[in-house]
C-alpha cells in the first residue's frame, strides 16, 4: 500500500516535476498536472487521497479546483499553495473547505508532512463512513427493488457488488421484469450517480436513427463508405452529440441490444473505454445492456467482441410468478402510487383480494400489475378474477393492509407526518418509521 494517492497541480512544470520527484520518493503514487482544467475533468475524486493545487493559475485558480473537486467528493482534502499576497484568499479558502494551505516557498518536509495528515484524515473517513456507505448502496437498490423474495434478496446483494465496479453489464429478463429499474440501481448506487443516466431503445429503430443517437452522426452513409450532406438542414438534421458522448461518466443503457446492428456492434466495441482497473474512472462511461433473450440466443446475434464484454457480469430478472410473496406488497405500491398521482382515496383492501393478486400469473409482469392497480383507483373493473389461491404469510397480508392505510392517511394530511400519526393513533415516532420500512415517503 503507497503512502497516498496524490494530484498535484501548479501551472509551473518546473515545480511539478520536484514535486513528482519528492513525493514519488517519499512512497506517495503522484500524478502532477500543469493545466487545473483538464485536471478537473480528468481525476476521479473518489481515487485520490488528497489534491495539492497552486491558489493563482490562469484560467481555472486553486479556488475553482476546490469547488469542483468537493462538489463532486466533499470529503476530499485538499491543500493549496499560496504566495504571500494570497495568504488571505488562502485564509478565506479553508473556512469553505480547504485542508490547509502553506506559503511558498515551502520545504519539501512542510508539504509532506501537510500531506500525510490529510491522508491520514482521508483514511479514517472512509473507515467511519464504509458501513453508512454500505447501507445507502442497500437502501437506493430496494427502492427500485422492492420485495423479500428470496430471488430479490439475492438479486439486490448482486447489484450492490456490481455497482462500482469498472465492467460493463448484460440485464436479462422477461419484458417488463424490470430492466431498467435494476440499470438504474446500479448506477445510483455508485459513484456514477453524480454523472447522466441515459436510455436508448432499438427495437423499430432504422440503422440510421441508431448510429445518429449512439455517436451523433446524422449524414447517412454512401455505398463507398463516404458521408452525404444532409438534404435537409432543419434543426431536427443537425449534427449533434451522440449519447455515447454526453453519458461520459455515467451510464449508456440500451434496451434491446439484439437489434443493433453488426457494423454498428463494432464501432460501439471500439468507442467504449478500456478496462483497466476495478474502479470506474471520472470519464469512464458504462454500457449496460438489456435484452429478453437468454444468452445462448443473444450469442448467435451479436459480434463475439461485444457479447463477451457485457456477459461477463450478467443480471437475470425473475418474472413475477417466481417472487409471488412479494405481490402483494407491489400491488399495493402501486396502488398507492396511481392514487396519489390521480389525487384519489387509495382503496380498501379485503384479505382475499390480496390471495387473488398472489394467486394471478401476471404473464406481462409489472405493467399488467400496475395496470390492474390503476384500474381499481378508478374503478372500472373488478378485480382480477379468482383463481387457484396461493398461500400468503399472514404478515404479508398485514403488511400490504397497513400500507395502504397509512398511505391514506398521509394523503389525507397532505403529507404532514405529525397530523398523519394523530389521525391513525399511533406516536409520530412510530408512523416515522413505518413510512422508512414500507418506502412509503
Amino acid at each position: 500500500m503507497t503512502r497516498g494517492t496524490i494530484a498535484f497541480i501548479d501551472d509551473e512544470p518546473r515545480l511539478c516535476e520536484a514535486a513528482a520527484d519528492w513525493l514519488g520518493a517519499s512512497g506517495f503514487e503522484v500524478a502532477t498536472f500543469t493545466d487545473p482544467g483538464q485536471a478537473v475533468a480528468t481525476l476521479d475524486p473518489a481515487r485520490l487521497d488528497c489534491v495539492v493545487t497552486d491558489l493563482r493559475m490562469p484560467g481555472l485558480d486553486g479556488r475553482g479546483v476546490l469547488d469542483r473537486l468537493r462538489a463532486a467528493d466533499p470529503g476530499l482534502p485538499v491543500i493549496l499553495l499560496s504566495g504571500h499576497a494570497d495568504v488571505p484568499l488562502a485564509v478565506e479558502a479553508m473556512r469553505t473547505g480547504a485542508f490547509d494551505f502553506l506559503e511558498k516557498p515551502y520545504s519539501a518536509e512542510h508539504l509532506v508532512t501537510a500531506i500525510d495528515r490529510a491522508v491520514d484524515l482521508r483514511r479514517l473517513r472512509r473507515e467511519a463512513g464504509a458501513p453508512r456507505w454500505a447501507s445507502a448502496v442497500a437502501e437506493r437498490i430496494e427502492a427500485r427493488l422492492p420485495g423479500a423474495a428470496p430471488v430479490i434478496l439475492a438479486l439486490r446483494e448482486r447489484l450492490a457488488a456490481l455497482a462500482d465496479l469498472a465492467v460493463d453489464l448484460l440485464i436479462t429478463g422477461p419484458a417488463g421484469s424490470g430492466r431498467e429499474e435494476a440499470a438504474r440501481a446500479l448506477h445510483e448506487a455508485g459513484r456514477r450517480a453524480r454523472r447522466p443516466f441515459l436510455s436508448l431503445t432499438l427495437a423499430g429503430q432504422p440503422a440510421a436513427q441508431i448510429e445518429a443517437e449512439l455517436f451523433g452522426d446524422t449524414r447517412p452513409a454512401s455505398r463507398d463508405g463516404s458521408r452525404e450532406a444532409p438534404r435537409d438542414m432543419s434543426r431536427e438534421a443537425r449534427p449533434r452529440g451522440g449519447l455515447l458522448d454526453a453519458a461520459t461518466g455515467g451510464t449508456l443503457y440500451i434496451a434491446g441490444i439484439e437489434d443493433l446492428p453488426p457494423a454498428l456492434q463494432h464501432r460501439l466495441t471500439r468507442a467504449l473505454p478500456d478496462r483497466g482497473g476495478a474502479a470506474p474512472r471520472g470519464d469512464e462511461t458504462r454500457l449496460i445492456a438489456a435484452t429478453a433473450l437468454d444468452p445462448h440466443a443473444l450469442h448467435a446475434r451479436l459480434r463475439p467482441e461485444l457479447f463477451h464484454r457485457l456477459a461477463g457480469a450478467e443480471i437475470a430478472l425473475p418474472p413475477l410468478a417466481a417472487r409471488r410473496e412479494d405481490l402483494p406488497l407491489l400491488y399495493t405500491r402501486a396502488l398507492v402510487e396511481a392514487a396519489t398521482r390521480l389525487g384519489r382515496p387509495v382503496p380498501d383492501l379485503a384479505l382475499d383480494e390480496l390471495d387473488r393478486i398472489a394467486a394471478q400469473p401476471w404473464p406481462d409482469n409489472l405493467p399488467e400489475l400496475r395496470a390492474a392497480a390503476l384500474r381499481r383507483v378508478l374503478a372500472l373493473a373488478a378485480p382480477p378474477r379468482p383463481g387457484p389461491i396461493a398461500p400468503v404469510p399472514l404478515p404479508d397480508r398485514l403488511a400490504a393492509i397497513e400500507a395502504g392505510l397509512i398511505a391514506e392517511a398521509m394523503a389525507a394530511a397532505e403529507g404532514q407526518v405529525a397530523a398523519a400519526a394523530e389521525a391513525l393513533g399511533i406516536p409520530r415516532r412510530t408512523l416515522a418509521e413505518k413510512l422508512q420500512r414500507l418506502r412509503l415517503r
